[in-house]
């Protein structure tokens, strides 16, 4: 039986995973050993609205703690600069995977030349909204969001949290680990010390010290699929003209693409590029250029698009870059950590903390679904573009695997944009679904044959409902209205926990 578990790294996925098991397991020693060497990331970080989801929800964490100490913006999805059209937007409510109760065919069949307000929070997005107000004049905060947030604001509430629940962070530099015949018997750091526990999560970033280093497990490449494997990170202070968007704004550039991340105080920017096709030192020149207002020497930040074949093996799990990662597109590494860090909790509790070979081949194989469709979705971004024609954008469309799409792909082009498509996905075990996959194939305006001719009075009745969508969100909440109130110290969380930090 599972009593005492040890985590390696305390960046946002080793403190994710640690709380989410102390708070679910609490009879289980949690140990985290940290190297005081690394430092924090301090870039911003996008969310899909699973993570509001897991720390409220799942972890009953209080609303009113959390955004008084990590200060999140709200993120209600992605601007796209990106295709043929001048922009479109992909929110975290249903704009395609819906059909009118008015109108005979799907939303997406309408929106072949303008894809814009097909619901509220989309037309919201446009306007730079992001909340109705309440008949008080208080924000309406729903449910269909995710945030923004500073990475060194996110870290300092989690650990706070975790140490308030009893988990033990302990500095160390890992060196090695020894082998034992359940996996890891223990962990050694730099000044000699060992530790040892029962169960091990491997929360070393890249390095993947206990998976990928001492396990050997075999690392599977994405790089037929996601070409990027470098970024260029930047950004400024925020000006008292420039507003706060309630969305991650993602650009086209030469080589790959650009990220806005919107945070009260910050603007946070970055160039995400393939190093085969363009230098270090151009792509800084790019990003500069096209950004004045950023550093002129941003910081280079690499990494490899791929996965561990198995994210459990013996008795570790790999959870957060140790384990996977893509690129920064679609911010899916803290959608994986939550989702991954909730999948162990429910595994061990069910195996009565003496998880079987059978519970570690169903986690590797539901983490496995998870990043191969990552991967294809994403890859559908690059392949999709038409915006530019440069070597890299060339080779994206003509270079790209897509073979695990090839199927709704051929379905969309006969057929269109109806949900149907869903059917021919390998798997949809994400927050994309197939809304995700219909905003990227209109919103690129990919091709298709079963073109629908609207008659005169149902385009009457499609722009008279995105008239009412504009003029609601005409009347709805900028960011900066709805953080003052979220801010003041009168403000109330309907149904919020108990604060977990003492007072």
């Amino acid at each position: 039986m599972i009593q005492s578990i040890l985590v390696l790294g305390s960046g946002s996925a080793g403190l994710i995973a640690a709380l989410t098991i102390k708070r679910k397991i609490p009879q289980v020693r949690v140990t985290i050993v940290r190297s005081p060497e690394i430092g924090i990331i301090g870039v911003g970080e996008g969310t899909t609205p699973n993570f509001p989801r897991h720390l409220f929800d799942y972890l009953g964490i209080s609303r009113k703690e959390f955004y008084a100490i990590a200060k999140p913006t709200w993120k209600l999805g992605i601007r796209f600069l990106w295709g043929e059209r001048k922009e479109f937007y992909y929110g975290f409510s249903q704009q395609l995977d819906a059909q009118w109760s008015a109108l005979p065919k799907p939303n997406g069949y309408y929106c072949d030349d303008d894809f814009s307000a097909v619901d509220v929070p989309v037309a919201m997005m446009e306007q730079g909204k992001v909340f109705a107000r309440q008949a008080n004049g208080a924000p309406d905060v729903q449910p269909w969001h995710a945030f923004h947030i500073e990475n060194v604001n996110l870290v300092e509430c989690l650990e706070r949290y975790a140490r308030a629940i009893g988990v033990e962070i302990i500095d160390g530099k890992v060196v090695g680990a020894e082998r034992g015949p359940k996996g890891i018997s223990a962990v050694f750091t730099e000044d000699g010390r060992k530790f040892e526990a029962d169960f091990y999560v491997d929360s070393s970033g890249f390095h993947s010290e206990l998976l990928g280093k001492t396990l050997e497990e075999p690392f599977v490449s994405f790089d037929k699929s996601l070409f990027c494997d470098r970024a260029v990170v930047g950004g400024w202070e925020r000006g008292a003209d420039e507003p706060i968007l309630p969305y991650t704004t993602a650009e086209t550039m030469d080589s790959g693409w650009a990220w806005q991340i919107e945070h009260e105080h910050h603007v946070n920017r970055g160039y995400v590029y393939s190093s085969h096709f363009i230098s270090d030192d151009q792509a800084a020149e790019e990003f500069t250029r096209k950004n004045p207002k950023a550093p002129k020497s941003p910081r280079v930040v690499k990494f490899r698009s791929g996965c561990y074949k198995r994210m459990w093996v013996d008795n570790v799990v790999a959870i957060g870059n140790a384990g996977g990662f893509v690129e920064p597109l679609e911010a899916t590494a803290l959608m994986v950590v939550c989702s991954e860090s909730q999948t162990l909790v429910e595994f061990l509790l069910h195996s009565n903390l003496k998880p079987t070979e059978t519970f570690r081949n169903l986690f590797n194989k539901a983490l496995w679904n998870t990043w191969e469709e990552i991967r294809n979705f994403l890859a559908l971004h690059y392949y999709a573009n038409t915006r530019m024609d440069t070597p890299y954008w060339k080779a994206c469309r003509e270079e790209t695997d897509i073979s695990g799409l090839q199927e709704l792909l051929a379905f969309y082009r006969e057929n269109g944009p109806t949900g149907f498509g869903r059917h021919t996905l390998p798997h949809t075990g994400t927050d994309f679904g197939m809304e995700g996959y219909l905003v990227m194939m209109v919103g690129n305006k990919v091709p298709y044959q079963n073109r629908s001719t609207p008659t005169e009075a149902e385009w009457n009745i499609w722009r008279s409902a995105q008239a009412q969508n504009r003029a609601i969100a005409s009347q709805a909440m900028t960011v900066k209205e709805a953080l003052y109130f979220v801010h003041h110290p009168g403000w109330q969380w309907n149904s919020d926990t108990q604060p977990l930090i003492p007072q």
